[in-house]
């Protein structure tokens, strides 16, 4: 008797517990009796990440309303409806709504048995968020078709906030020469937070790919770019890489600016593949291409004289001309300047400094070095050095009662001089009347 009384008040006593289990919510994958415990249910974590389904983006700190997708994979015998999902983010993040505000999202359709679905939540991200990886958890509700009551499923899961790519692209020097062949650095530079990865440069000056995409853009038909495509490799934030090329401009784009179309392709810190065009742009300068000749020794009324002409057998004027005579080696001639002002392209440009010594005279052989010095279309000064070696003569002590020799040069020299004055000026006129 003891022992069905007993037997009764055990089966009594477990009576809630049955009934209290049989009408509690119903788990799939949820935390059940424990937060650690994961069971079996129709529904599957398989990725998350900044960006929608099909587009995975690169985030930084301080951005804000940026979409956060999270896809399932219902593994289940039914479809399932009623789809919404809670994010559970560090505290460096919050809900695009506001702080303080849930981060939710609703799936738009049901998700066939077998099939994917994915939520997508929007986000802030705090300014001292740092660039590395994060845990994150997801909560899933959802209900099966032709069943009542909710199910829950939890999902932990890592991500990682990338940082930002930016690839900018400069030439080192942006300034070519026509008639020249010019070997030009390109900078590719990453000043963004994210590295890159994979990254290679293709030359698109083709005709085809002209006619097609840049041709209202780029002028790079006749100019030859011997180099087609460069292996760049990969680029750390804040950091950048060079390339070179071999490029030569004809005359007819000499003062136009050259620009030269880049496709880059590399991969994301996503492990994505992306294509983006640049252009690079150079300006022409003309090419003014100096020599030095016929340097010699005068005599004029006295004073020995240093002359030459110089050359320019370029496309374009040079500016502003010095010409400068620098003793070299044991040669004691003081330095002098003379200014010849343009350097023009149709004629030599004749040169005549009176010769001075520091000290005592030394006639003979002397050393020196002519320094040409003048400026180019966009102001910058260049240097033309030549070395030569002239004979200082001693005074003649002929019959002063014969012929004055500078009686017969002075009026030579000066008809030169007075020929190529005249010759430039009506050069000039004829330009500035066309």
């Amino acid at each position: 008797m003891n022992l069905k009384l007993l037997l009764s008040l055990s089966v009594i006593g477990l009576v809630p517990f049955v009934f209290d289990n049989s009408f509690a919510q119903i788990t799939s994958g949820g935390f059940g009796n424990s937060p650690f415990e994961r069971d079996f249910g129709d529904v599957k974590f398989l990725d998350a990440y900044f960006g929608t389904l099909n587009n995975k983006i690169e985030v930084g700190p301080g951005d804000n309303n940026v979409p956060f997708t999270v896809v399932f994979a219902n593994v289940g015998t039914q479809d399932i409806t009623g789809i919404r999902g809670q994010l559970s983010l560090p505290f460096t993040f919050s809900a695009s709504a506001g702080p303080g505000a849930v981060i939710h999202a609703d799936s738009d359709s049901n998700s066939l048995a077998g099939a994917n679905f994915h939520l997508t939540f929007f986000v802030n991200l705090d300014k001292n968020t740092k660039i590395q990886q994060y845990p994150g958890t997801v909560k899933v509700d959802y209900s099966r078709l032709r069943e009542s009551g909710v199910r829950t499923a939890f999902s932990n899961f890592d991500f990682k906030v990338t940082g930002d790519s930016l690839i900018n692209v400069k030439a080192v020097d942006p300034f070519l020469i026509s008639l020249r062949t010019n070997n030009v650095i390109i900078e590719i530079a990453n000043d963004g937070t994210a590295p890159i990865s994979g990254v290679d440069v293709v030359n698109t000056n083709t005709q085809t790919e002209l006619a097609s995409t840049s041709s209202s853009t780029t002028n790079v038909e006749n100019v030859v770019i011997l180099e087609s495509n460069w292996d760049v490799g990969n680029i750390e934030p804040k950091s950048s890489r060079q390339l070179t090329a071999t490029v030569y401009v004809p005359e007819s784009l000499k003062g136009d600016t050259l620009r030269i179309p880049l496709s880059i392709s590399y991969f994301n810190a996503h492990g994505d593949q992306h294509v983006i065009s640049k252009i690079v742009d150079f300006y022409v300068k003309g090419l003014i291409d100096l020599r030095v000749f016929n340097v010699d020794v005068i005599e004029l009324s006295g004073t020995q004289m240093v002359i030459g002409e110089i050359i320019n057998e370029g496309n374009e004027d040079g500016l502003f001309g010095f010409v400068t005579i620098d003793p070299r080696g044991d040669s004691n001639i003081k330095s002098n300047t003379q200014f010849i002002d343009e350097i023009e392209t149709d004629a030599p440009v004749p040169f005549n400094l009176p010769i001075e010594f520091d000290g005592e005279t030394r006639y003979g052989e002397h050393d020196i070095t002519i320094t040409v010095r003048y400026k180019d279309s966009v102001r910058d000064e260049i240097f033309l050095t030549h070395d030569a070696t002239i004979f200082v003569k001693e005074p003649s002590n002929g019959n002063e009662d014969g012929p004055d020799s500078t009686m017969i040069i002075i009026p030579i020299v000066l008809a030169l001089g007075a020929g190529i004055y005249i010759m430039r000026r009506r050069k000039k006129a004829a330009i500035e009347t066309s």
